[in-house]
């Protein structure tokens, strides 16, 4: 059978590019192919740049309050086609049902709250040392933003990087990552429909080591923003170095998850499971290491193996609490980690392995697993982004610090305590840009999504991610005779 062909999206229009190459989309859950779409060239990303450069000083000028009415218009239509986008992220990415249209409820929230700011940018009028001056300092958008994207939230991270550029008048070129690349296809279809002016969104396929990079070198774009992982921010930051070109980063993360001898054991574990599993384990912000204070420590472990253990692999399609690694290459990543953390000393006290049985006989599945981790594991030290939790028994809350931020990943941590002094102490001295207390994860639009260390550079959401997308002009305005 014949499977959809999706096309990029550029000047207004689709399009197949220069090359006649295709590349295949996998449903990572039984390994079919779900679509093709074209294996975009340079020449593409180039003539993507071109459109934007020559939308972005029309589609500036515009109103801020229109160019948020639009935005607000795509979220509102996106969630009038929540379910098939919804269907497209389980075929491209592989999550349960339930999570996908979580996803596509993010992708519209990202937009409707950037499309609330075009009311909030802000200039300044300072008083001058001279006579009959002023100072005025405006935000002004950057011009051609290059967006690109991971593969863990295809349409979510579009929505996120597409709703602040588009708001403060930039026009984007985005392209998601080779693995899931219809989701940001789809926006466009939908943006579209709307009467975007041609050129403001673009929508590009291909390598990310050619067409990736000529997004970041090109001289037409004149900022970067990606999330993915910290080989592929690295070599972005190396490669915008030469055009001294902005840059936002959000990477990794090995999130610590402390659980003090005083919490709601409960609550943790419910907490523990949700940022753990949610997604197969493949969030920057999910639990990657958990602390627990030696007084519970076989109560939680006990608690939350069960928990793990009674977790249900099956179809993503039927909402199953968890679904497929994404790529046979993540799958083999995870596999690894557990025989080197085994051999290095970490016991597996649940899952470790694929699931048998004839459901799982295609697809990229692994167990959900809880590991024991002694301190020098490659669990407590690597990024594992897979449905693996090792837990580490801790003495105190100082030990717990100390682990905690003995790590070069900094985006989030989770601490677990009912003395506020503790609360305080952890707010003061976790190393991390992200701490969520007494909670499970899930940022909200109106925080600041930022890492620090390996984690990222700048930030997303919120005022502060808003104005990541505008950049200051000032202005000496004299007006003596």
């Amino acid at each position: 059978m014949s499977v959809p062909h999706y096309q990029m999206y550029i000047d207004g229009a689709f399009t197949d590019g220069e090359g006649a190459a295709r590349v295949e989309v996998e449903n990572p859950s039984n390994e079919t192919v779900v679509a093709t779409v074209p294996e975009g060239t340079v020449a593409d990303a180039e003539r993507a740049i071109a459109a934007a450069r020559r939308a972005q000083p029309e589609w500036s000028r515009l109103p801020a309050i229109e160019r948020g009415r639009m935005v607000s218009k795509l979220a509102s239509a996106i969630l009038d086609e929540r379910e098939h986008l919804a269907k497209i992220v389980v075929a491209e990415q592989g999550k349960p049902i339930g999570q996908a249209r979580g996803e596509i409820d993010a992708t519209a929230n990202f937009l409707g709250y950037a499309a609330e700011q075009a009311r909030r940018i802000q200039g300044e009028l300072l008083p001058s040392d001279n006579a009959d001056e002023d100072v005025w300092i405006r935000r002004v958008p950057y011009g051609v933003v290059a967006a690109l994207t991971a593969w863990n939230y295809p349409s979510a991270l579009a929505g996120r990087k597409l709703g602040p550029a588009l708001t403060a008048g930039n026009t984007v070129v985005l392209k998601g990552h080779e693995i899931t690349p219809l989701s940001g296809i789809e926006i466009a279809r939908i943006a579209d429909t709307l009467g975007f002016p041609a050129g403001v969104i673009n929508v590009v396929t291909g390598p990310g080591r050619s067409v990736g990079q000529h997004l970041v070198e090109s001289r037409g774009t004149d900022l970067v923003t990606m999330t993915g992982s910290v080989r592929a921010g690295r070599e972005i930051f190396s490669a915008a170095a030469p055009g001294l070109k902005p840059i936002r980063l959000e990477l990794g993360g090995k999130a610590p998850f402390i659980v003090l001898d005083d919490a709601d054991l409960d609550r943790a574990v419910d907490a523990a499971i949700v940022s753990r599993f949610t997604n197969c384990g493949q969030i920057c912000t999910c639990a990657e290491r958990i602390y627990v204070h030696a007084k519970i420590a076989q109560a939680f472990t006990e608690k939350f193996v069960a928990r793990a253990r009674a977790l249900m692999l099956a179809d993503p399609m039927t909402d199953p609490d968890m679904g497929p690694k994404v790529s046979r290459m993540e799958l083999e990543k995870i596999e690894a980690i557990v025989a080197r953390a085994v051999a290095a000393g970490a016991e597996v006290l649940t899952g470790g392995g694929r699931p048998q049985g004839a459901a799982f006989a295609k697809g990229y599945w692994y167990q959900p697993t809880v590991m024991t981790s002694p301190r020098d594991n490659p669990l407590t030290k690597e990024e594992i982004f897979g449905p693996i939790a090792p837990v580490t028994v801790i003495g105190d809350f100082d030990e717990a610090l100390a682990e905690a931020n003995a790590s070069d990943y900094g985006l989030s941590a989770y601490v677990f305590t009912r003395d506020v002094r503790r609360l305080m102490l952890a707010a003061r001295d976790l190393a991390f840009g992200e701490i969520y207390v007494n909670r499970g994860c899930g940022e909200l639009v109106q925080g600041f999504h930022c890492g620090w260390k390996n984690s990222g550079l700048g930030g997303e959401d919120g005022q502060h991610g808003f104005e990541g997308y505008l950049r200051k002009k000032t202005m000496y305005v004299n007006w003596a005779d």
